[in-house]
Order: structure tokens, then C-alpha cells, then sequence
């Protein structure tokens, strides 16, 4: 086969060249046009998007307990004297316990602060003695785990009932893991750091109990 001439192959490199070096800066413009600007601007998150999704994350969580839950005294309450197989209570129980498992974790991280230049110590005030009487309790350190754990051994004492043919166990049992779901919902919202309610007509949730009574300051000497 005859090799083509060095000048008939030059010719189409040469125009795909001036080709491609006149469409380089429509391609450039495209990619710095304002449309793609705004899509960068657009993939940005929400400001405070940390802090609300630790509390979507909250009640996501409060969700998968109250729905595993319910679905282990759905299929109790509607077996023959509440009575399930062991592999069927086993299935509920593990459920449950993976439930409340990722209720109990931390929620997403949020973003660290800046570091703060550190100032010279300043010498500390006296501390002022705090008054307790002995009426005054401390109010618990994590009411939400509280409620999961108190939620898991009234789950757990139910599914041993419902397992052990005693009727009157069952009985006993389903009302306290109801109370426990009660509680560990009341915890989320009173605890979890959500926003405060406010459906008109709803009754004003009670406020947390305190650990401490304030003490007042002692009156300055008369001059």
C-alpha cells in the first residue's frame, strides 16, 4: 500500500488543531459561567445544618425504638395467650436491642471552633457555699439513657413472659413496656435539645427539675 504524502496528513491535523484552540475559551467560560457557581453554592450546606441533623437524628432514633417496639406487643397481644415461637420473640428482641443500641450512640459531629488564643489566668473568685436542703434532688445526668435502659428490661421481661407460657406475665409485662415508651419520649422531648412545642392549646410541658438552689448573695455593709 502506497504511503500517503506527508502534506495530505498534515492538512486534518491542522485543522483540528485551529478546531479545538477556538473552542478551548467557550470551554473555559463554560466551566467559570455563573450556572456552575451556583451549583457549587448550592452543594453547600444549610447554615446550623450540624446541629439540626443531631436532632433529626434524635427523633429518627426515638422512631426506630417506638416502631420495634410496638411491632414485638402488636404480635404479643394478638398471638394465642400471648404466646410467641422462640425464634419469632428471639427475631423482636434482637430488633429491639439493635434499636436502642443506635439510640444510645452519639449523633453526627459537629464542626470544631476555631482555637481561641489563650489569656493569662486570672485568679479565681472564692467559690460561694451552695445551700441544699434536704427536699432538693438532683435532676438525672442522662434522662434519655435512663429511659432506653429501664425500656430494655421491661422489653426483655416480656419477651420472657411471652415465652414462658405464664398468661398472667404477659399481662403484667405489656403495660410497663408502654409506660417505658411513654417515658423515653417524654425524656427526648424534655432532654434532647429539640424545639420547644408549640401547637396552640397544648398544655406547657413541666419544666426540669434543678440541681442546685440558687443562693443569694449577702447584703453589702452598710455604710
Amino acid at each position: 500500500m502506497r504511503a500517503l504524502p506527508a502534506r495530505r496528513i498534515a492538512t486534518p491535523v491542522l485543522c483540528a488543531s485551529l478546531l479545538l484552540g477556538a473552542a478551548g475559551p467557550a470551554i473555559a467560560a463554560e466551566n467559570d459561567s455563573p450556572d456552575s457557581s451556583a451549583q457549587a453554592a448550592a452543594r453547600a450546606p444549610v447554615p446550623g445544618a450540624a446541629s439540626l441533623l443531631a436532632q433529626v437524628k434524635t427523633l429518627g432514633d426515638v422512631g426506630g425504638v417506638v416502631g420495634a417496639v410496638t411491632k414485638l406487643l402488636t404480635d404479643i397481644l394478638k398471638a394465642d395467650n400471648g404466646q410467641l415461637p422462640a425464634a419469632e420473640a428471639t427475631k423482636h428482641a434482637e430488633a429491639v436491642k439493635a434499636a436502642i443500641t443506635a439510640a444510645t450512640g452519639a449523633g453526627p459531629a459537629l464542626p470544631k471552633t476555631p482555637a481561641v488564643p489563650k489569656t493569662p489566668a486570672v485568679p479565681e473568685a472564692p467559690a460561694v457555699p451552695k445551700a441544699m436542703s434536704s427536699d432538693d434532688k438532683a435532676a438525672p445526668a442522662d434522662l434519655k439513657g435512663d429511659a432506653l435502659k429501664a425500656l430494655q428490661s421491661a422489653v426483655d421481661a416480656l419477651v420472657k413472659a411471652a415465652t414462658g407460657g405464664d398468661v398472667a406475665a404477659v399481662v403484667a409485662a405489656v403495660p410497663t413496656v408502654l409506660t417505658g415508651l411513654v417515658n423515653l419520649v417524654a425524656a427526648t422531648l424534655l432532654g434532647g435539645g429539640l424545639p420547644a412545642p408549640n401547637l396552640p392549646g397544648l398544655p406547657a410541658l413541666p419544666k426540669l427539675p434543678t440541681d442546685a438552689v440558687p443562693v443569694p448573695l449577702p447584703a453589702a455593709p452598710a455604710l
